[in-house]
Formats: structure tokens, sequence, C-alpha cells
């Protein structure tokens, strides 16, 4: 082998073994700026006192968990149990009209940064659309991505990585 050749393979080396992802030892602060408690406003029902219909806690309440739905590893598909969730997500925001909803796509931590954050907006543009095909008004629904930055479950382990494959509608206001 020439020097040329074993520097090549020395420089492949070097930059495949940069690519090794381990597990962060714990999951970053969400952003300061993020607001995760809707504040109330004029016109999403009721007085738009905190709580009231086409907030978050309404919608949470009203959903029982239904305003999140599961993926399988890199799927986007929507089955039959998460059509029924997009169902209840779709008749709440059908009888408060005021209410804007954003849709979350997340997924688990394998994978490469900018993979996940596609696949985490191909899930939600996939609960999206489902939910305007049931009458739901698209200007009414907006998508994000975050990928595998906002985890519900940490560890390296299929338990914790099927509860982050998720999709999750939010109320905001405006």
């Amino acid at each position: 082998m020439n020097r040329y050749a074993i520097a090549l393979t020395l420089a492949s080396a070097l930059a495949l073994g940069a690519c090794k992802k381990d597990p962060p030892e714990s999951t970053p602060p969400l952003p300061q700026d993020t607001v995760t408690t809707p504040t109330p406003t004029p016109g999403m029902g009721g007085n738009g006192a905190m709580g009231g219909p086409g907030s978050q806690s309404h919608f949470s309440q009203a959903m029982s968990g239904a305003d999140t739905i599961f993926f399988d590893t890199d799927r986007y598909n929507i089955d039959s149990e998460d059509a029924v969730a997009l169902r209840r997500q779709a008749e709440y925001l059908l009888q408060h009209t005021a209410a804007r909803a954003t849709v979350e796509g997340h997924a688990d931590e394998r994978g490469t940064r900018d993979y996940n954050l596609a696949l985490g907006e191909r899930r939600a543009t996939s609960a999206k659309n489902y939910l305007v095909s049931l009458g739901v008004p698209e200007n009414r629904l907006t998508v994000v991505s975050y990928g595998e930055e906002r985890p519900v479950a940490t560890g390296t382990n299929d338990a914790a990585w099927a509860r982050n494959r998720r999709s999750v509608t939010v109320m905001v206001t405006r």
C-alpha cells in the first residue's frame, strides 16, 4: 500500500469515528422563550379565562391522552388507532371554531439530527393532513418538528424510543 492509500484510509476512519453518536447524559432544557402554558385571550370561547374552551388545558382534559399519536420506527403513516385519536381532535377543533393548533412532530434519538427533524416534520404533516381531511380548516393548523430534541422518555431502549416517536397536537393562542 502506498502512502496516499494509507492516508486516505486513516482519514476515512477518523471521519467515520467522528460520526459516532452516544446518547446524552441528560436531556437539554426547553428553550426559555418557549411558552408551555397557554395565555388566555379573547375569542377563544367562553370568557377567555384560563382553562376555558379552546385552551390547552381544556383540550388536554377533553382528549384524555388522545392529543398524542405514536408511530413505528421510521414511519409516519396514520394507522387505525391514530385515526380514532385524530377524529377526536377534529371533533374538538370543529366544535371550538376559534381554536388554533400546532401539530408537533417528534422522533427518537436514533438517526442524524437532520433525518429526525425531517421525520418529525413528515409525522406532524401526516397528522395535520388527516385533520384537514376530516374538515378542520388548514389555516387553523400549523406544523413544527422537534426531531429528537424534546423526548418525553429518556433511555436507549425500545420502550423509550416508542414513546418518543410521536405527534402531539397543542392548542395555541393568538
